[in-house]
């Protein structure tokens, strides 16, 4: 309660304010609408904002649970072979560093017009936190820690199981976290060029300058990153529940 009960109250005094400038004048509804007029678009548009929102949330699970998937597996192969770092991390960097919303329309000419084409923009957004944090974490050890498994003759695999994926728990962790959010971002850049889902709904709007529908699926947007904040700390809770991280860096 003491976490959440702040932030609820500044929440509520924020609505109201909103509400109060926009009926009293002061800025007009076609630039940002009263809290209340949002609802009442959610309301006559549910159907609509469901069936967007459902979309729009099963191509961000497929972007992000691919990124998490690859993105996890080419850290792991970085960490073994320095070579290969070597070799393929800066292009990984490269298409960090390359907007999204220039890269959406080839990836609507490779992949056509919806769910692929957004699955795709939502993964090459999302990947790199996971390859950067996760390689950064499995090479958190301590040389004396590395050497300790040498002179053990452990196998490459078994050094990567019992100490260095301990050590980077944290680190996977944030890399998923921040992977998460981005994850939202690149499946609306997407949806902005393929169609489909809250993305489309956004640019439609856009067009028949309906801020109220706007900021509608802003909202749902928003509730869309919460739940999967919370769903991660949830997971993160069992897991040191079951484990506490001491344990795992001790493995």
């Amino acid at each position: 309660m003491k976490r959440f009960v702040p932030a609820l109250i500044s929440f509520v005094l924020l609505t109201l304010g909103l509400e109060l400038i926009v009926r009293g004048g002061w800025v007009s509804e076609t630039l940002l609408p009263s809290p209340s007029m949002v609802l009442q678009s959610l309301a006559e548009m549910r159907g609509d904002f469901t069936v967007a929102f459902k979309e729009t949330l099963l191509n961000v699970l497929a972007g992000l649970l691919l990124s998490i998937t690859i993105g996890s597996l080419v850290a792991f192969v970085f960490s073994l072979s320095e070579i290969l770092k070597r070799a393929i991390l800066p292009f990984a960097i490269f298409f960090q560093t390359v907007p999204i919303i220039a890269i959406a329309p080839l990836l609507v000419i490779y992949f056509g017009f919806g769910s692929p084409t957004v699955i795709a923009s939502s993964f090459i957004v999302s990947i790199f936190p996971i390859i950067a944090n996760t390689l950064m974490g499995l090479e958190s050890s301590s040389q004396s820690q590395r050497d300790l498994f040498r002179i053990y003759q452990a196998t490459p695999l078994q050094t990567l199981w019992k100490l260095k994926l301990p050590h980077a728990y944290s680190y996977i962790y944030s890399g998923f976290k921040i992977s998460a959010g981005l994850s939202i971002i690149g499946a609306i850049a997407g949806e902005f060029v393929a169609g489909g889902g809250l993305g489309a709904m956004i640019d439609s709007a856009r067009t028949q300058q309906r801020v109220d529908i706007v900021f509608g699926a802003l909202l749902l947007l928003s509730l869309m990153g919460l739940l999967f904040i919370g769903a991660m700390a949830l997971l993160n809770r069992i897991i040191l529940n079951k484990r506490p991280l001491a344990t795992l860096s001790q493995e």
